[in-house]
């Protein structure tokens, strides 16, 4: 199953993770409550006062005026400029540290990468591979594929307004994200299906208390950001206008594409650095030469 999705703005703003947004306005994680208070002036005005120092107090008030910046901001272009996804649900193997992906008559493998070094003996070296279902078992597992992007338009409002162009850029990296939190809920409880009676609230959707993960390319567990290019071939992101750039940077800037697991253990892991041994066998199963290795894994090379 492969199919698109699109969502409106204040659909997916409920999903909006306000910590975030603030920290990439330099405002601590504290700040972001101010999403849940009711916007009456009289409870704004005791949320600011519920702060013990005045440096907290002053940035309080910044927080509430950017918090309803961001609001109208959205509701301006509620309907105008929608939030597209696309995701695949494809059967499965796990091969070593390879994921074999069954598309049709292909099985196209996407590589990972396991961790060598521990902090404790007691702990696993893991690999995303780990959570899908070994070949050898005779039963195929599954796994699935997406990719999110919200509107480039977007990105480019008020190109003469300087506060409200980053605002607009801040929020657009965060409805991406929202709507891919959507799409993710729907794909466990309805298209996939595998976690069917998930009854969440939001708050607990956004901590991340549902079953399974959703590593995304270039994060700590899927690092090679080439990884990119094999699931553009999977589910071709030019369906919702996403472009891949040659080092395997996405176009729009607010987008994000990875891989979803349903095992009950599977949890979020930093691969760390690799040994030579590693990269060698890595660039073997990725196909590519050790020097274009290197430079996708820059950062876990010991």
């Amino acid at each position: 199953m492969i199919k698109t999705l699109s969502f409106r703005t204040h659909k997916i703003a409920e999903y909006i993770s306000w910590t975030y947004f603030f920290h990439a306005w330099g405002l601590p994680a504290k700040f972001a409550t101010i999403a849940n208070v009711h916007d009456c002036q009289a409870c704004i005005s005791s949320w600011i006062e519920s702060f013990n120092t005045s440096e907290d107090r002053l940035k309080a008030k910044e927080a509430a005026n950017l918090y309803k910046d961001a609001v109208e901001t959205l509701n301006e272009v509620d309907g105008k400029l929608d939030y597209k996804g696309r995701f695949g649900i494809f059967e499965a193997n796990s091969n070593g540290d390879d994921i074999w992906v069954y598309r049709e008559k292909d099985i196209v493998s996407i590589p990972c990468l396991r961790q060598q070094y521990r902090l404790s003996t007691n702990e696993e070296c893991l690999c995303l591979a780990d959570f899908i279902m070994p070949s050898e078992m005779g039963k195929r597992d599954k796994i699935a594929v997406f990719v999110s992007s919200n509107a480039k338009e977007m990105e480019g409002l008020y190109p003469s307004d300087n506060y409200k162009h980053l605002l607009c850029q801040t929020l657009s990296d965060r409805l991406a994200e929202a709507g891919t939190e959507l799409m993710h809920t729907l794909i466990r409880r309805n298209y996939w299906g595998y976690a069917p009676k998930e009854n969440l609230s939001t708050s607990d959707i956004l901590r991340g208390k549902y079953q399974g993960i959703r590593p995304a390319v270039g994060y700590p567990s899927l690092p090679d950001q080439s990884v990119i290019f094999i699931l553009d071939k999977l589910i071709d992101f030019s369906k919702i206008g996403v472009t891949i750039t040659e080092t395997g940077a996405m176009n729009p800037h607010a987008s994000t594409c990875g891989l979803i697991f349903a095992h009950p253990q599977a949890r979020y892991f930093n691969v760390g650095p690799i040994g030579k041994d590693q990269l060698s066998d890595y660039s073997f199963r990725r196909n590519i030469s050790i020097e274009q290795a290197k430079d996708f894994l820059s950062a876990n090379i010991v």
